[in-house]
């Protein structure tokens, strides 16, 4: 049974990721995600010292709300003049370093470790169970990654075409009535809650690869949105499930060795896909020269 749940949160945590990851691809801010999963760590740490505990549910509120304050302040700097990449840099490692600060000023003799707050363990998932009624509902993990994956499937349902056309072209969507800033702010939002969710129960790596790997891999195979979010998703279970199971052989990290399942998977379509494929595109340039002499 332990190794259902920790298949079946991977999955969940690839399918959360990759939907909005794949807004973020085609955005090009694949590493937002990186950046939210470690400068959340203040809020973390400013929500256990508001309400002395290390409730889930607290640290989560306190996470997701510097969550959004991170993708608040990367947004204006890149409005004032600053590079996209350099403003996620600076606001995510200015974050994480206060949270360090933190941590080393007011929790020296609290267990409140970096390992503790940023960076869980996909193996032990099916032990960190809810008790709901005197009835155990299920890991916290799938709850948790459950709920943020419906929340993003029910908004970006509602407002697909908006987010497909901010996506892709966001003049065009200001022209057309669009609120371009409010559908941004929407997304990021939704970015914070799944990678916030994510990242306590099964580790950053995990969560950071499932909002890049899958996506980037799916765009090199379709030019359709509909479609790159449906291979995203596909990509990404594969990847839990082979992943998991090559860990079980090696004895190595569950986390890691999903991501490098999902790696290999990218490799492979980078060098064959049939519209962007390196080698593919190598021999259709061959076949056109011997056709043109």
């Amino acid at each position: 049974m332990s190794t259902f749940w920790v298949i079946f949160t991977g999955a969940l945590v690839a399918s959360a990721c990759g939907l909005v990851g794949c807004f973020l691809v085609l955005r090009k801010m694949a590493m937002i995600g990186d950046a939210i999963s470690h400068s959340v760590l203040p809020g973390i740490v400013i929500a256990f010292l508001i309400s002395g505990s290390r409730d889930s549910l607290i640290m989560l509120l306190g996470a997701a709300i510097i969550g959004l304050i991170t993708v608040f302040l990367i947004q204006l700097f890149t409005q004032s003049g600053v590079q996209s990449d350099a403003s996620i840099g600076v606001v995510f490692t200015a974050l994480f370093a206060v949270g360090i600060v933190l941590i080393s000023l007011f929790t020296r003799d609290i267990d409140l470790d970096l390992d503790c707050v940023l960076y869980g363990e996909i193996a032990y998932v099916p032990w960190n169970t809810i008790v709901f009624m005197g009835l155990d509902i299920g890991p916290k993990a799938v709850w948790g990654v459950g709920l943020s994956l419906i929340l993003s499937v029910l908004v970006i349902s509602l407002f697909y075409k908006q987010f497909k056309i901010c996506a892709f072209d966001p003049a065009m969507a200001a022209a057309v009535g669009i609120p371009v800033a409010l559908f941004h702010y929407l997304l990021m939002g939704l970015v914070s809650i799944t990678t916030v969710a994510s990242f306590e129960s099964v580790g950053a790596i995990l969560v950071v690869g499932m909002l890049v790997v899958p996506p980037a891999t799916a765009y090199l195979l379709t030019e359709k949105l509909s479609r790159m979010i449906f291979y995203t998703i596909i990509i990404g279970c594969m990847s839990s499930i082979f992943g998991y199971y090559i860990a079980s052989l090696m004895d190595a990290s569950i986390a890691g060795s999903m991501i490098c399942v999902a790696g290999g998977i990218f490799l492979i379509t980078l060098l064959f896909s049939p519209s962007h494929g390196v080698i593919m595109r190598k021999l259709k340039q061959r076949k056109l020269i011997q056709e043109t002499v």
